[in-house]
């Protein structure tokens, strides 16, 4: 018997770790980290670890105030400011349907390069298979299942890559502790694109969905959600070397689709082939964790049974592939919703860290000080960083 419960609680924290890391490993990951890596070149290291950092004080704080109290993020929200709640699903819907539209022009252009369809056809038959795994009965241990391989291949291929591409290993560390160059863009839209919007929420959720709930489980909660900032700062690390290889040689990526350059002008041919799987992957695995997500968000009667909640499923990626086929701009798509979504992150953090003082709602919890002052230290953090961003591009 115990090997069974074991079995059982393990799967969820495993799924919902994969679940977050390839929601953030998607199309805007791939173009953001080759485009940066293209301009700050070896010091783009230094954007990677002040990312990952603000990463893990984001969700070790999300993810065990969560769990403790076994609310959503808009349940908590709305306990603390009345109104918040549906603020912040308003603004995780609408940022989740401008990622999601980046998705499907990603998945639509990776099945492009593997066998010629056209992008927009592409697109619709990725949104079709993301709905068929929403629609089965088991869905989500399908999806956690799914997620997990589509991950594995996705870092296993572009790890090839890197030992092609031959970077300058011993500059890309000394200039990510000693950078030539910082850019804030690219912090917060590296922050926006792996923890901001939804994607904060997308492991969360599921060790919900999961009963994985209360002060008990913190500790299982904690290594769920390292392993997830781990497993997509793996992946993150991975491409920048791949990208720096090429780029440190001389060679010049292409504006347009920067990603596909950089497996093209390393291995030719089956580079590019081989992106267009880290591409499909990366994009349908996207697409599954940004729809599941957002649709979790929205509390209203009309979504309480499931045979409703699937139809909000149905309706968020028809939306979100409309959108792409109206704009079919993904590369800005990508990187302004990744900024867009770096701005959500201190708003729904803040909400989220305030819960933390109400012990009837935490179960008694005591979430820990230095914890708290992390989360705040973000907070302030990607406030500066999203203001300072938005007053570059506008002012």
């Amino acid at each position: 018997m115990p090997p069974s419960k074991k079995k059982f609680s393990q799967s969820p924290l495993v799924g919902a770790a994969f679940l977050m890391a390839t929601s953030a490993i998607g199309p805007g990951f791939l173009t953001q980290t080759a485009n940066f890596t293209n301009t700050l070149l070896a010091s783009f290291g230094f954007v990677i670890l002040i990312s990952v950092l603000l990463d893990i004080g984001a969700q070790l704080n999300i993810w065990r105030i969560l769990s403790a109290s076994g609310l959503r993020a808009q349940e908590v929200a709305e306990s603390v400011i009345p109104g918040a709640g549906s603020m912040l699903m308003a603004l995780i819907v609408l940022g989740g349907l401008a990622f999601n539209a980046g998705n499907l022009a990603g998945a639509g252009l990776g099945l492009e390069v593997l066998i010629g369809v056209n992008p927009k056809y592409g697109a619709l038959l990725s949104a079709a298979l993301a709905l068929f795994l929403f629609y089965q009965r088991n869905s989500l241990s399908l999806i956690d299942s799914f997620s997990k391989w589509m991950g594995i291949v996705m870092i296993g291929l572009t790890l090839y890559v890197v030992f092609v591409s031959e970077p300058p290993l011993l500059e890309a560390g000394y200039r990510t502790f000693v950078p030539e160059k910082i850019d804030l863009k690219a912090i917060i839209t590296l922050v926006g694109g792996t923890v901001g919007g939804y994607i904060s929420f997308a492991g969360a959720h599921r060790l919900l969905d999961a009963g994985i709930t209360g002060p008990e489980q913190i500790q299982q909660v904690n290594r769920s959600a390292i392993s997830a900032i781990l497993l997509a700062s793996v992946m993150r690390i991975l491409l920048f070397l791949a990208a720096l290889g090429v780029v440190a040689k001389g060679l010049t990526l292409e504006s347009s689709n920067p990603a596909a350059s950089v497996f093209q002008l390393a291995m030719g041919w089956i580079g590019y082939k081989i992106f267009g799987i880290i591409m499909w992957c990366a994009a349908i695995t996207s697409v599954v964790g940004c729809t599941y997500t957002s649709i979790s968000f929205i509390s209203i009667p009309a979504f309480s049974s499931p045979v409703h909640k699937k139809r909000g499923l149905t309706v968020f990626v028809i939306v979100s592939l409309g959108i792409f086929i109206l704009f079919n701009n993904p590369v800005q798509l990508l990187i302004t919703a990744g900024a867009l979504n770096g701005f959500i992150l201190p708003i729904s953090l803040l909400l989220v860290l305030l819960a933390s003082y109400r012990k009837k709602m935490m179960r008694n919890y005591a979430h820990p000080q230095w914890l708290k002052i992390i989360g705040i230290l973000v907070v302030i953090a990607t406030l500066w960083l999203s203001v300072m961003t938005v007053k570059k591009l506008f002012i």
